[in-house]
């Protein structure tokens, strides 16, 4: 007689428990062992509980390739949901096996699972395994399918697929949350005085595995309620014209301060603050440097003379290396629509900047369209204050929309959104890719599902608050991905193409690259483990199918993109990783996070403009100022939006935690310990630097960054 020592932890998730009958197979490489039921007196598989067991077989049935997982009805009771972390058994020869699991298992079903030694295909060769690998991915992908959002757009996550999870018993909004009022007739629900219509089929239909635990979602109501009741009972949010005074703007989150919130308001008129934005801002991405002016922008010396002084001109700052450029030409043609009656409008400008001999990153000149001209003047520092002033706002509001759609929303959230869905359709669990990228797609779909359900649907938040609605929306993200490169995705190239290498004070770099150089250090302890050469890349069929569908699903397929569609060796699958791993942590962080910091002074990032932007210099006023900002209920519904997503909300997991345990091999585990070590040496770096900083940038310290793109 053979005995197995099996045992089973449940997950300390709300609801993990089940009182469903659940049961074992063990199969090995010569033979398996009869089904037995896991039970003990009492309730056995309660939430955080580690329960042991044995099983019996009437012979030792060799090297464990399978644990088939049996949950059944137990008695009257009805179905519920499980959360299993982990099956480790111990061999009657001692052999320890350890079974991943990491999910919520649904009903009345068996899984099998398989033991956490990460292997490719290639290092498969018995039928057994193979069969299982083939109908995992199968299952995976008759679950996860892909859907057309909007031409031109990276493909998503088709929610349809998931329509029989609606009876889910576990926590759901329609559910728990006694705060929503529902729309009966809609099936849609308001928060109170919140402005999100919230499409509530569309939140339930996710696969428990990537839905937001109750945790997060209780984080989300609490940030979001509060917030939203006190502009309610102000009448903020119902109140429609233009502001009064910018005072009046001091009193919207009173309650909601941060030291850079109060930095920004005593310094966002200021020419030093408005560069240092395009550096350590939350569109830390938009400059280049240039040799020569575009022709677009006939700034001459005369004009910007003064600013230069006498010891140097336009040309020579050029030949220096110390003029940026700033383009907004995606702005020239996106739709425009109406917000409360009112005709909107958008500016596409020019921005010219110049570090000074302080170092300092300075606005020199700014055109307001793509076409120089009589119509088109060009904004200098030496105009009057108002005329100078209008023309950074109108600047901030094009960034503003070119931040919010392109480098936060498509090129974060909808990319990470891609990545995610290639990596659970093509690669099986045990596949050493996907267990080093499972925990940076986490809560990915569900937090783009609810965007899309509550900002992008037809008169969602995006049409309420912003100049272009949605259709511009759509615009810029499809044009923008149009234009988007492997370059843009891989932070020492872009950085390296944009020529910002050495430009001072700009710490969005010097972060980015010491976590990408962490990341990079990883990934590639992480390949060589598991790949002994550039032919094991190439003949890892899963691997070239994954990374084909990203190619074809994100990316449509355009071969000027530069992205890989197959990977030929093994510095390419490493800067592949590590750019995938980056963007879905690091970079996300770095344009996320600081929104309600630098946006709740409403001025510093203006979300409409409602006064055309060409006029004849020296006619502006306060008041021509104040008619241009956007109302008082369009500015209040977006600044709730700002500060629901720059706070993180509970169940997070920083870069470099991984407390599900993926890998089991002492080699992978070691390589994870010194990531962290690498992490935690930045961190204290990151922040023996900010000391010293009159604005301390903190976006990517290390423990400040999310794991993945979950807010």
């Amino acid at each position: 007689m053979a005995v197995y020592r099996v045992c089973v932890t449940t997950g300390h998730y709300f609801k993990a428990g089940t009182l469903d009958s659940i049961s074992v197979t063990l199969v090995g490489t010569c033979g398996e062992s009869p089904k037995q039921v896991l039970d003990h007196p009492g309730r056995d598989f309660t939430p955080g509980s580690v329960q042991k067991y044995k099983v019996r077989c009437s012979v030792e049935l060799g090297e464990l390739l399978l644990l088939r997982l049996h949950k059944e009805r137990y008695a009257l009771f009805h179905k519920d949901s499980w959360y299993c972390s982990c099956i480790c058994v111990t061999a009657p020869d001692g052999t320890f096996y350890h079974f991943p699991c990491y999910q919520w298992i649904e009903g009345f079903c068996t899984i099998e699972l398989r033991p956490g030694t990460a292997r490719t295909i290639c290092q498969d060769s018995l039928p057994l395994l193979l069969d299982h690998r083939k109908r995992e991915l199968q299952a995976r992908q008759d679950c996860y399918r892909w859907k057309v959002y909007a031409p031109g757009f990276p493909r998503m996550v088709d929610v349809s697929c998931f329509e029989e999870m609606e009876s889910d018993k576990r926590f759901s909004l329609t559910k728990t949350s006694p705060c929503a009022d529902q729309d009966e007739s809609s099936g849609n629900r308001y928060l109170p005085g919140f402005p999100m219509k919230v499409d509530i089929p569309s939140l339930l239909h996710m696969e428990p595995n990537i839905r937001y635990s109750v945790t997060k979602t209780t984080s989300l109501l609490l940030n979001a309620i509060p917030a939203s009741l006190g502009m309610k009972l102000r009448g903020l949010l119902d109140r429609k014209g233009s502001w009064k005074k910018l005072d009046d703007l001091r009193n919207i989150f009173w309650c909601h301060k941060t030291f850079t919130s109060e930095y920004v308001k005593e310094h966002w008129y200021e020419d030093h603050f408005f560069g240092y934005q395009y550096l350590n801002g939350v569109n830390p991405v938009m400059i280049h440097c240039i040799s020569r002016l575009p022709s677009k922008l006939p700034v001459t010396n005369d004009m910007v003379a003064p600013l230069l002084g006498q010891d140097t001109c336009l040309q020579a700052e050029l030949e220096l290396g110390n003029i940026f450029l700033a383009d907004y030409w995606i702005l020239e043609e996106a739709p425009v629509h109406c917000l409360n009656g009112r005709q909107q409008y958008v500016a596409a400008p020019l921005c010219l900047l110049w570090i000074n001999p302080q170092g300092a990153l300075v606005p020199l000149a700014i055109q307001l369209s793509q076409t120089p001209g009589p119509d088109s003047p060009i904004f200098l520092p030496t105009d009057s204050d108002w005329d100078w002033l209008l023309a950074k706002t109108w600047v901030r509001n094009s960034e503003f929309l070119i931040h919010e759609n392109n480098t936060h929303f498509l090129c974060t959230h909808l990319l990470c959104e891609a990545f995610a869905m290639a990596t659970l359709r093509q690669l099986p669990l045990c596949h050493p890719i996907y267990k080093l990228l499972l925990p940076h797609t986490r809560y990915t779909l569900q937090v783009n599902t609810i965007a899309r359900a509550t900002l992008l649907n037809p008169e969602g938040l995006v049409d309420q608050v912003t100049s272009i609605g949605r259709q511009g929306l759509i615009y810029l993200m499809s044009t923008g991905l149009t234009h988007f490169s492997y370059i843009n995705f891989c932070l020492p190239d872009s950085l390296r193409a944009r020529g910002v290498l050495t430009i001072p004070n700009y710490y969005y770099r010097d972060d980015g690259l010491k976590i990408w150089a962490a990341i990079e250090s990883f990934v590639s302890e992480i390949v060589d483990y598991y790949y002994s050469s550039d032919a094991s890349v190439q003949q890892d069929l899963e691997l070239q199918a994954w990374v084909d569908e990203i190619f074809t699903q994100a990316f449509l397929g355009r071969e000027s993109s530069g992205f890989p569609h197959r990977l030929c060796s093994l510095a390419e699958l490493v800067k592949f990783l590590t750019a995938i791993i980056f963007n879905c942590s690091a970079q996300h962080a770095a344009v996320n996070s600081g929104q309600h910091d630098f946006g709740s002074w409403m001025p510093n990032a203006p979300i409409i403009h409602e006064n055309p932007h060409l006029r004849p210099k020296g006619t502006a006023t306060l008041k021509s100022y104040l008619d241009t900002l956007p109302e008082v209920n369009v500015t209040c519904n977006n600044l709730l939006l700002f500060w629901l997503v720059s706070q993180e909300p509970k169940d997070q997991r920083p870069l470099g935690t991984y407390p599900d345990q993926h890998f089991t091999e002492e080699a992978p585990c070691q390589s994870i310990a010194a990531f962290q070590n690498r992490l935690a040496q930045i961190s204290r770096e990151i922040q023996e630097r900010n000391q010293s900083l009159a604005l301390p940038y903190i976006y990517l310290d290390p423990p400040l960054i999310e794991n993945s793109v979950s807010i």
